[in-house]
């Protein structure tokens, strides 16, 4: 936990000083992992003194947890926002998309997710057979009922849903490889291409 919230009545400047540690961790840790980061590199990055940064954040641990915590509400958004009362092709289109304007604008929350599940989320467990599972479990009843109607294709509700996490999420982190391969020109629309080629299959998969 950060020290400084645990008092009522936070300061602007604690604030901002909040951010700026929990920014420059984010750099850290989407670098170098949770094992190979230290406060000394995020202090270094915050430009802050060790002992200054240890009065917002008890540790390395509070820090990494404060951003775990905030990404998952960032990530579970876009599935919670599939409405069951919207056209299912466009409703999972529109989730693509979503997805994919993630990756493009939070590929370091994207790699901090990635090295957490690659490390058998041993911070983010409780999470993710709770919060996440349950949300999952959710749009999967609404994609099957979907299914069922004869509006779209009888699909997998939960490898669809991986699937999904899979093609979009590849963009954000294995980026460098992507822009390599396609070569400096094409990778310049890489998540514009990206967008209409995983529309255009997804779209073909799910059309009855």
């Amino acid at each position: 936990m950060a020290r400084a919230e645990r008092s009522k009545g936070q300061t602007r400047i604690q604030r901002e000083k909040t951010e700026i540690i929990l920014g420059a961790a984010l750099d850290v840790f989407s670098t170098y992992g949770f094992r190979g980061a230290t406060i000394d590199q995020i202090a270094a990055r915050a430009e802050l003194s060790k002992p200054n940064l240890l009065y917002y954040f008890d540790s390395k641990e509070a820090i990494h947890n404060t951003l775990l915590e905030r990404l998952l509400d960032t990530w579970l958004e876009p599935l919670k926002s599939l409405d069951e009362a919207g056209e299912p092709v466009a409703e999972l289109l529109a989730y693509v998309r979503r997805k994919l304007e993630m990756a493009q604008k939070y590929p370091r929350e994207s790699r901090l997710f990635a090295n957490e599940i690659l490390q058998g989320a041993p911070r983010i467990m409780d999470q993710i057979r709770g919060p996440l599972k349950d949300l999952v479990d959710e749009k999967a009843v609404v994609i099957r009922h979907w299914a069922e109607a004869g509006k779209i294709h009888d699909v997998d509700p939960y490898h669809l849903i991986f699937s999904i996490w899979a093609t979009t999420q590849h963009y954000a982190d294995f980026d460098i490889q992507v822009s390599v391969v396609l070569g400096r020109e094409r990778a310049r629309n890489r998540f514009r291409d990206a967008e209409k080629y995983l529309c255009d299959m997804f779209s073909r998969l799910l059309r009855p």
